[in-house]
C-alpha cells in the first residue's frame, strides 16, 4: 500500500534500469555525465547485485593467448581484435571513472599455465603479439618458464606472462560504482522483482512485486533499459541468451603464500588468484556444459571437486591448505562472444549478454547504451 507521498516522488522518472550490475550502474553513470537533469533510477532485485558483478574473481583481463587462439578458429581476425578492443576500452573508462584506489587495482600482470595438449600454441605467441600490437602499442605476452618453481606450480610445460592484465576488489569496485551513482543523483532502489514491462503511448509501465502482501507496484519511465544479463532472458525468450553458472572457491590465509597476480588455463575456463593470502579459485564450466546453463545458484559438486584437485595437484602441490567457503554467480553466453547491445523497440534498450567479461566490457557497454538512449530522448 502506497502513500500519495511514496505515488508522487519514486514511481516516475525520465529512465529506468533494471539491474545495478556493472553494466546498469555504468549506463546510469554515463547518461547523467551527458545530461544531468535526467531522473533515473536503478531497480534491482535483491539486496545486492544478483548476477555476477558482486560475485567473480576480479580480474581486469583483455584475453589469454589460448583463448585468443581459440576465438580466431570461429570468428574472423578482424572481429576477435574488435573484442580485445571492447575489453581494452572497458577498462580503461572503469579505471578513468574509478581510479587505482577506489577499486584496490593492482596491476601484477596476468600468467596463463599451458599444459602438454596446448603445447602447440606457443608456436603462435610471436603471431599473436603482432596482430595485437597495433592496438596495444607493445607486445602482449611473453614466455615467463623460469617462474614456473618460483610460483610451486606441478605439471605444466610452460608459463606465459601478459604485464598487461591486473586484478581488482570486485566487492570495493561495485561500492564505488553505487557511491558514484547516488552522488550524481541517481535513485537505487533495491528489492524490485521486476515481473513484466508494458509500453503506454510515450512511455513504459514497470510492474514490480513488493512488501509481504507481493503488491505490484507500477513505475513509469519515458526510456527502459534491460541490464540483467542472463536474467534478460525472461523478458526477451527469443534473444539468443544462455546463462552460466561459475564455482568459486577460496582458501582459508595460507602462511608464506608464492603467488601474485592473477592465473587462468584452459582457454579461460580455469581462473585463480591471490587474495589477502587466501587463494581464490573458480571455473571448471568446461566440464559439465548442461548442469552450468542455468539461473539457479546452487553448487555442482562434481565441480566443486574438481577445483579443489587441482588445488592439490597443479596450484598448491607442496601446500597445506583448507577450503573457507564457496559461492556461485551466473553469466551470461551466446553463439556469439559480443554483447547484444540493441534498442528492442521505442521506449525499451538492452545491454546483456556479458559473455563473462562484465567487468572488461561493462563500462564501455553502459556508455554505449547512454548514447543510444540520449540521441533518442
Amino acid at each position: 500500500m502506497l502513500s500519495y507521498w511514496e505515488k508522487s516522488s519514486f514511481l516516475h522518472y525520465d529512465v529506468i534500469i533494471i539491474g545495478s550490475g556493472v553494466v546498469g550502474l555504468s549506463t546510469a553513470i554515463s547518461l547523467k555525465e551527458k545530461q544531468p537533469t535526467l531522473s533515473i533510477a536503478i531497480l534491482e532485485r535483491g539486496i545486492l547485485p544478483t548476477g555476477a558483478s558482486t560475485k567473480n574473481a576480479g580480474f581486469a583481463c583483455i584475453g589469454s593467448l589460448t583463448e585468443i587462439l581459440d576465438d580466431l578458429k570461429s570468428m574472423p581476425q578482424t572481429e576477435v581484435l574488435e573484442l580485445v578492443q571492447l575489453r581494452k576500452s572497458g577498462l580503461a573508462r572503469l579505471h578513468k571513472r574509478l581510479g587505482d584506489e577506489q577499486m584496490s587495482y593492482r596491476s601484477n600482470g596476468s600468467h596463463e599455465l599451458i599444459f602438454e595438449k596446448d603445447i602447440a600454441s606457443l608456436h603462435q605467441l610471436d603471431n599473436i603479439n603482432e596482430m595485437l600490437f597495433p592496438m596495444l602499442n607493445e607486445n602482449a605476452f611473453a614466455l615467463a618458464n623460469d617462474k614456473i618453481e618460483s610460483f610451486g606450480f606441478q605439471g605444466i610445460s610452460a608459463l606465459i606472462e601478459n604485464r598487461l592484465e591486473g586484478e581488482i576488489d570486485s566487492g570495493k569496485t561495485m561500492r564505488a560504482l553505487m557511491d558514484k551513482a547516488l552522488s550524481l543523483g541517481i535513485q537505487l532502489l533495491t528489492g524490485c522483482f521486476v515481473e513484466t514491462f508494458e509500453e503506454e503511448n510515450n512511455c513504459v509501465a514497470v510492474f514490480v512485486k513488493h512488501g509481504v502482501l507481493n503488491e505490484v507496484i507500477r513505475f513509469h519511465a519515458k526510456q527502459l533499459v534491460v541490464c540483467t544479463n542472463a536474467f534478460a532472458k525472461q523478458f526477451f525468450p527469443e534473444e539468443n541468451i544462455r546463462p552460466g553458472r561459475g564455482q568459486i572457491l577460496i582458501t582459508k590465509p595460507i602462511d608464506n603464500l608464492k603467488l601474485k597476480g592473477v592465473f587462468h588455463f584452459d582457454e579461460g575456463y580455469y581462473y585463480f588468484r591471490e587474495i589477502n593470502g587466501r587463494v581464490l579459485f573458480g571455473g571448471g564450466r568446461n566440464i559439465d556444459f548442461n548442469e552450468e546453463e542455468t539461473t539457479e545458484f546452487e553448487f555442482n559438486e562434481v565441480i566443486l571437486d574438481n577445483l579443489v584437485e587441482k588445488l592439490h595437484a597443479i596450484i598448491l602441490p607442496q601446500t597445506p591448505f583448507e577450503i573457507d567457503y564457496a559461492w556461485t554467480g551466473i553469466m551470461a553466453f551466446g553463439d556469439s562472444k559480443f554483447p547484444i547491445i540493441k534498442q528492442v523497440s521505442e521506449h525499451v534498450h538492452a545491454g546483456v549478454r556479458m559473455g563473462g567479461m562484465g567487468v572488461a566490457i561493462g563500462s564501455e557497454v553502459g556508455e554505449v547504451l547512454a548514447s543510444k538512449i540520449v540521441a533518442g530522448l
